[in-house]
């Protein structure tokens, strides 16, 4: 049972200036001290350096990006964690320059972050992930990041979660964080998760860039396990432009300081832990569309009745991935026509005479025809910040639910302007 449990910071309809949280929340479980710096990475000034670690050795998982074009931390953390688990001590991350497409010299750069950081928290750089983000194509200016890891360890403690946070953020306009606690064997856990992204989000394998702490004592295979199971359903269900990030990180920490007996895949503590994995996933799942660039709504996309989970989750990410379908959201439209286009064009099967898609619990479309509805109420549900779409392909018991945001005008204007 969740005992505890901090939300996102700011809500899709708050100011667009960045919210400061005074809750701790990744060095909330025992054993992590964290630090975020200014090092001269961003031209703005702000936080751009941070350092995430365990006073000791942690478990360790990550999942990184499906994406060809990846970046040399992405390529780095392979190389140290070719099978997505094992034992570090921390992460270090810059923001502001992801260090993709630079080639061998940006490995290099990636692997003298590890290194440095890994001298200063006194162990050896296959010990420390990294990771970056940022503008793609240019190198990282090394001094200023040497500069930047030396501050920021010099920094560490159970006091810079903020500081932390703003460090990793890109375009994002706010904070975002969750915090689950829930006994486990007799013992409390903590698990709390940050991430940033705002833009180029359509997550497969991993999302943004996310670091998760946990005081759960779980080995690293395990661990891996409920990260890849739990990933699936939440980061690798939301979209904002159907674009997946060269520098996608996930990086699940566990100090096994909660006291609890290890937990082992399969069993009831193993299903719990995973259970508050999935709170805290989704929870930073959500937050970042609902700050996705130029958004103005949250929407969700419920597919059931498919064949399969895997072809409901098709068939919900193309209607999530459509730009039509997210224009006609943002314009207040209820236009069925695009959904179920949407779906159609998918690889999943669908069959318009078995078909039913509501808006808003109203359903607007059902065996191959369009229906009467009220459409006042409809549009009235189509006015709020909160938009559900459900979507039944009367074939089978598959269902997956995709998140996405409408599409602005602004969305455009940022990305326009967004310099390379």
């Amino acid at each position: 049972m969740i005992i505890g449990r901090f939300p996102i910071a700011g809500l899709i309809n708050a100011s667009k200036d960045i919210l400061m949280s005074t809750i701790r929340h990744i060095t909330l479980p025992v054993g992590f001290v964290s630090a975020g710096v200014k090092c001269g990475i961003k031209a703005s000034g702000r936080n751009d350096m941070a350092i995430i670690t365990g006073e000791a050795d942690v478990a360790a998982a990550v999942v990184t990006t499906s994406n060809q074009v990846f970046g040399e931390p992405v390529r780095y953390c392979r190389s140290i964690l070719p099978k997505g688990y094992g034992t570090v001590r921390g992460i270090v991350i810059n923001s502001g320059c992801s260090n993709v497409c630079t080639g061998p010299a940006g490995f290099r750069d990636a692997k003298t972050m590890a290194t440095m950081t890994a001298k200063k928290l006194g162990t050896t750089a296959d010990k420390v992930l990294v990771a970056s983000t940022g503008i793609i194509g240019h190198r990282l200016p090394m001094e200023k990041v040497k500069a930047g890891i030396a501050d920021a360890a010099s920094k560490l403690s159970r006091n810079n979660d903020t500081e932390t946070l703003l460090a990793i953020m890109t375009t994002d306009t706010r904070e975002k964080y969750a915090v689950v606690q829930t006994v486990i064997g007799g013992k409390m856990v903590t698990l709390a998760g940050i991430v940033k992204g705002a833009g180029m989000i359509a997550p497969s394998l991993a999302t943004m860039i996310s670091v998760v702490t946990t005081d759960a004592a779980i080995s690293p295979a395990d661990l891996y396990k409920a990260v890849v199971a739990e990933a699936t359903v939440t980061f690798n269900g939301i979209t904002i432009d159907s674009d997946t990030s060269t520098s996608d990180t996930v990086a699940v920490l566990a100090s096994g300081l909660a006291g609890n007996k290890p937990i082992k895949a399969g069993s009831a503590e193993f299903k719990q832990f995973a259970s508050a994995l999935q709170e805290v996933f989704g929870e930073l799942a959500r937050a970042v569309v609902i700050d996705g660039e130029g958004a103005t709504k949250l929407v969700e996309i419920a597919v059931t009745g498919a064949r399969s989970d895997a072809e409901a989750a098709v068939a919900a990410k193309s209607v999530a991935n459509s730009p039509l379908f997210k224009c006609a959201i943002h314009g207040g439209d209820p236009n069925w026509g695009r959904i179920a286009c949407a779906l159609g064009k998918s690889a999943a099967k669908v069959d318009p005479e078995k078909l039913m898609i509501g808006i808003g619990g109203i359903t607007i479309f059902a065996r191959g025809t369009g229906k009467k509805f009220n459409v006042k109420r409809v549009e009235e549900h189509l006015k709020g910040t909160s938009i559900q779409v459900d979507c039944d392909l009367g074939l089978g018991k598959g269902r997956f639910t995709a998140i996405t945001c409408d599409l602005s005008k602004e969305y455009v204007a940022i990305n326009a302007d967004y310099s390379t």
